[in-house]
């Protein structure tokens, strides 16, 4: 697989990412040992760069990486999230010193590991100065605990404070062909600082890839339930944008996941996408995008396609949002 930089970091262009491995999305249910062959199989085809959080399950999504990188742990960039569960009885998210000292331990333990990779906060603390929480991270980083410091659906004023206490090594929100708020002003500041880019649901939570006709198809327990892009009233106008990347990947040969996903590697070599999946087939697929390569004119109409109807998070999600 071909490579990506994430500031000083090298990973695999394509990341995976492992919450709907045990929490959100339950079309199918939820197979360990599938998501463990799935996660042996990304190792193999070159992906490095493994996404999790302590607030998936919460916990056990830590606990089944574990399981998986038993004696693999080296051959990955191993990520994960602080933030969302706080450590000192908060109702709200919580990066206030004392709460990561406790959750880098924590995830430590779980992901039987003596270092984190790569440890985004979750989202912003917005009772805690950023720059008391990257001064802690700092502190970890000496200490040997974390590698590189990286923050989650964060601001432009938030990164720029964040990064003059220490260097960040990536922003990861979500980009994808219906999600395009990173473009304007998050994309061009990150690379005037350095910083890599990692992108979650990167084929919108499943919808991009054309797969899913009808929320009906979701039970009631699947996370997307709540999306407002899910609703009745979006569902059928969403459509169109998938109907769209659709033709064009029956032009380009390839499939729509991995066209949306092509797409975004043609943004630059500093975006890492990381598509969730758990099951082998749908891995393989996805990284059949380091292959494929778009046309000038295929990149140009989709940039164009019909934009999504509907918040990319519910009302409660968005507001933890830094913008």
């Amino acid at each position: 697989m071909k490579q990506a930089q994430l500031a000083d970091l090298s990973v695999g262009r394509l990341g995976l990412g492992a919450m709907g491995m045990s929490v959100a999305y339950s079309v199918g249910g939820f197979d360990d040992a599938e998501s463990i062959r799935t996660i042996h199989r990304a190792v193999d085809l070159g992906v490095t760069l493994i996404d999790t959080a302590e607030v998936y399950g919460p916990f056990v999504n830590e606990e089944l990486l574990a399981r998986a990188l038993q004696g693999r742990r080296d051959q990955v960039v191993l990520a994960t999230k602080f933030g969302l569960i706080s450590h000192t009885g908060r109702n709200s998210p919580d990066s206030s010193p004392a709460s990561i000292r406790v959750a880098v331990d924590g995830s430590l333990k779980r992901l039987a590991t003596d270092h984190i990779d790569l440890y985004y906060q979750h989202r912003l603390d917005r009772d805690t100065p950023i720059e008391d929480t990257v001064g802690e991270l700092a502190e970890l980083v000496t200490a040997g605990k974390i590698r590189h410091i990286g923050l989650s659906e964060v601001g432009v004023h938030t990164i720029r404070r964040a990064h003059a206490v220490h260097p960040i090594t990536a922003v990861q929100s979500e980009y994808s062909l219906w999600t395009r708020d990173q473009e304007g002003e998050i994309l061009p500041l990150l690379r005037e600082l350095g910083i890599g880019f990692v992108a979650y649901s990167p084929l919108g939570r499943g919808f991009l890839t054309g797969s899913i006709r009808s929320n009906a198809e979701l039970p009631d327990s699947d996370y997307r339930k709540t999306n407002p892009r899910f609703f009745d009233e979006n569902f059928q106008h969403n459509l169109n944008s998938a109907d769209e990347l659709r033709d064009i990947s029956a032009e380009v040969g390839a499939t729509p996941a991995q066209v949306a996903l092509a797409w975004l590697l043609a943004k630059g070599r500093d975006i890492v996408p990381i598509p969730g999946t758990k099951r082998v087939a749908r891995l393989e697929e996805n990284v059949g995008a380091d292959t494929v390569e778009l046309t000038t004119d295929q990149l140009a109409r989709l940039d164009q396609l019909t934009p999504a109807a509907g918040g990319h998070h519910a009302e409660a999600q968005m507001a933890w949002i830094d913008r």
